[in-house]
């Protein structure tokens, strides 16, 4: 872990090179995601079984070992305990009705010369979602991908998971069947997203491709993008806490925690104005490691990435600081979160106030937890329906409209050294 202070003289290149430090695929699994996708684009269905019984030590035979069912997806719906059953449907809920705000209107108007002009949304005809199976299952993950699909409008929603030994996680089967999935397919890692894309004899291929995953998967979803379209290429999770010394250090331990146990490569930074809270916090860390089930990766994580830097002045110096390292999670438990938040002009999601973790963003909040990370909510947002969807204009002339604005483009056609362009528009206005 790494404690830095903006008094010290040398903060300004030790921040820098926090910013700049890259927790990603290196050129090696470049290297081998690309060996897989270009064996399955080739080989298909035969690349699928040998991979996933390569690394999930799982057989695929027959219709049943592909495919997991829409009865089983009910099934195990029904067998949920009540009360996981309930946190899933109000998960589901909550999240649908939040997408369902963000379903765009279509254009439609003339202007003052009498051109029609406008534009219409459409979803995509087919998704593609990818779900976590191997070192966590994410039910939660699959609310977040599928049901924006739906709010969309998607017709055909396909979920790709591994499933090591063969052993589906009954929450994400539950999920699916809340989220009205139609495929789900036992099949994992770099080779699932590549079968989504191009297609094989059993699995049709999608247009767009959603969802997390580990080094592999965010490394072909990143080679893929432009056969298919992708939400982003999401890197290790991470979580930005500013907050003072009003608050409990072991709330913020807890805080910074919740991002450290998801990967070793995790990254968890607290910026406070209070050095003796920072310590106290620390303490904190150390104590609540011990006791997780999950402590060994947050321990990884926190030692190799965790970071606290002491400022001066919290209102004055966390704005430029937030900015700079434009962080998936934005934790602001402070007096005035509202006046930080107005300067934070890059974070995938923000959490205001003392009494908002960002662990009930993750699942029951509304808005999604699938978030730009490494940097990227400088120029990206979160999953939204908008993914799922694209946007046609379309252009209307009358003889009048056209005799306005056509002379101007038969002009700047003719300057480019295009007259065919010009002819296109000439012969029309005479």
């Amino acid at each position: 872990m790494q404690l830095l202070s903006t008094m010290d003289p040398d903060f300004a290149v030790k921040f820098k090179r926090i910013v700049h430090a890259r927790r990603e695929a290196d050129s090696d699994v470049s290297g081998v995601v690309q060996d897989i996708l270009r064996t399955v684009k080739g080989s298909g269905d035969k690349a699928l079984i040998d991979y996933t019984q390569r690394f999930d030590g799982y057989s695929l035979i027959d219709d049943a070992d592909w495919l997991v069912t829409k009865e089983r997806f009910a099934d195990a719906y029904e067998e949920l305990e009540p009360e996981l059953r309930d946190a899933l449907d109000l998960a589901a809920k909550r999240i649908r009705a939040y997408h369902e705000a963000q379903l765009p209107e279509n254009r439609d108007y003339t202007d003052d010369t009498g051109v029609r002009l406008g534009a219409t949304w459409r979803a995509v005809d087919a998704a593609g979602l990818y779900v976590p199976g191997g070192r966590a299952a994410y039910p939660s993950s699959l609310l977040m991908n599928a049901i924006p699909a739906r709010v969309a409008g998607v017709e055909r929603v396909v979920v790709v998971t591994p499933t090591p030994k063969g052993q589906s996680n009954p929450l994400v089967l539950a999920a699916a069947h809340i989220a009205g999935v139609d495929e789900m397919w036992r099949v994992g890692g770099a080779q699932a997203v590549a079968a989504l894309a191009y297609g094989t004899d059993r699995i049709a291929p999608v247009d767009v491709i959603t969802g997390p995953g580990n080094a592999y998967v965010a490394e072909a979803k990143r080679q893929l993008y432009g056969v298919v379209g992708i939400d982003m290429v999401a890197g290790p999770s991470e979580i930005l806490v500013v907050a003072d010394g009003k608050n409990e250090p072991d709330v913020t331990a807890a805080d910074l925690l919740s991002q450290a146990e998801h990967d070793p490569t995790s990254q968890s930074i607290l910026i406070t104005d209070d050095a003796g809270f920072a310590a106290m916090v620390e303490d904190c860390i150390d104590l609540q490691i011990s006791q997780l089930a999950t402590g060994k990766t947050a321990r990884t994580s926190w030692d190799e990435h965790g970071v606290i830097i002491v400022v001066n002045d919290i209102p004055e110096e966390a704005p430029a600081l937030i900015n700079a390292l434009a962080s998936e999670h934005l934790q602001l438990a402070i007096d005035d979160p509202e006046a930080v938040m107005a300067k934070t002009r890059h974070a995938g999601s923000v959490f205001l106030g003392r009494l908002t973790p960002e662990a009930v963003g993750d699942y029951v909040a509304g808005p999604n937890h699938v978030l730009p990370t490494g940097r990227r909510a400088r120029f990206s947002s979160g999953l939204s329906v908008l993914d799922f969807m694209k946007r046609t204009s379309f252009i209307s002339l009358d003889n009048a409209s056209l005799a306005s604005i056509g002379p101007a483009a038969a002009a700047l056609a003719h300057a480019e050294g295009l007259p065919a362009h010009a002819k296109s528009v000439e012969l029309r206005l005479k």
